[in-house]
C-alpha cells in the first residue's frame, strides 16, 4: 500500500506542553525502543489512537494530544500497514519532516487503568524481545 488514506485532520500524542507552532521532529529517541534515535515523526488520524500513544509516552508529563500539520511528505507507517494489518486501520503515518502544532484537543477518551496496563505489558514484551522490531 503505497497511497495515503487520509487528509487529515492529523494527531501526535505525548506528554510535551506544546504550543501551537511548536514544531515536532525527528532525531529523538523512540518512546517504545528508547535505544533507537527515531529517522521519522509519528502521528494518526484517529484522535483516540494519538491519546493512546500519549499515555504511552515516557515521563511523568500529562498525556496530551495536538492536532497538528505535515510540514513535508508523509507515507503510511510502514510498522504497522500490511506488515501487520491489511491496509492503515490504524490511519497511522510517518514524516522525515517536521509536523507544526496547531492546538491541544482535550475531547479524547482515555483508557481505564486495567487496559492502560495491557498495553504497557505488551510495549515492555517487546521491548524484551531482542527480535522485536521498529522501524525508524
Amino acid at each position: 500500500m503505497t497511497e495515503t488514506l487520509d487528509d487529515g485532520p492529523f494527531f501526535h500524542g505525548t506528554k510535551a506542553d506544546l504550543a501551537p507552532g511548536d514544531l515536532l521532529t525527528a532525531g529523538f529517541r523512540s518512546n517504545y525502543r528508547p535505544e533507537i534515535v527515531m529517522n521519522h515523526i509519528y502521528f494518526t488520524a484517529l484522535r483516540d489512537g494519538a491519546g493512546l500513544a500519549a499515555e504511552l509516552a515516557p515521563g511523568d508529563g500529562a498525556p496530551r494530544v495536538c492536532l497538528v500539520e505535515p510540514t513535508g511528505a508523509f507515507e503510511n507507517d510502514p510498522n504497522v500497514t500490511d506488515k501487520k494489518f491489511p491496509g492503515n486501520p490504524a490511519r497511522s503515518y510517518r514524516s522525515a519532516a517536521a509536523l507544526r502544532v496547531v492546538e491541544e484537543v482535550t475531547d479524547w477518551t482515555r483508557l481505564a487503568p486495567d487496559p492502560l496496563q495491557m498495553w504497557r505489558d505488551r510495549l515492555a514484551a517487546i521491548r524484551d524481545d531482542e527480535h522485536g522490531e521498529i522501524n525508524n
